[in-house]
């Protein structure tokens, strides 16, 4: 069985640096990844995610940060048929993840672990 690290909104922002601000200003964040168009926020064990918004982004989404994806993979594949998804694949920030739509919403779901 898996063990969820972290669950994350990633919130689609239109200006990223105002965005990071009111999380830091405002609610004491910490940015602990910033590469300009994607920022992730941290306060405590709790963390914020902030993307450009554009063409291609404007939903909701979430990032389930996990320590076995192939664990979740295996409790899940099953279970897709009828579903929007991509099975897991290694990107180049450091994770391997698995995408789904979440049924009957605008939200994308990430699952996710960090590669060692």
């Amino acid at each position: 069985m898996y063990k969820v690290v972290h669950l994350s909104p990633m919130i689609p922002s239109y200006d990223v640096s105002k965005t990071v601000a009111f999380f830091i200003n405002l609610l004491a964040f910490r940015v602990i990844r910033d590469d300009g168009a994607y920022v992730i926020l941290a306060r405590g064990e709790h963390r914020v995610h902030i993307l450009k918004a554009g063409d291609n982004i404007g939903e909701m989404e979430f990032y389930l940060e996990v320590d076995d994806v192939e664990s979740v993979w295996d409790g899940i594949k099953s279970h897709l048929q009828d579903l929007e998804f991509r099975a897991p694949f290694n990107r180049e920030y450091g994770m391997r993840e698995i995408h789904v739509v979440i049924p009957e919403t605008r939200a994308l779901l990430f699952i996710g672990q960090v590669l060692r």
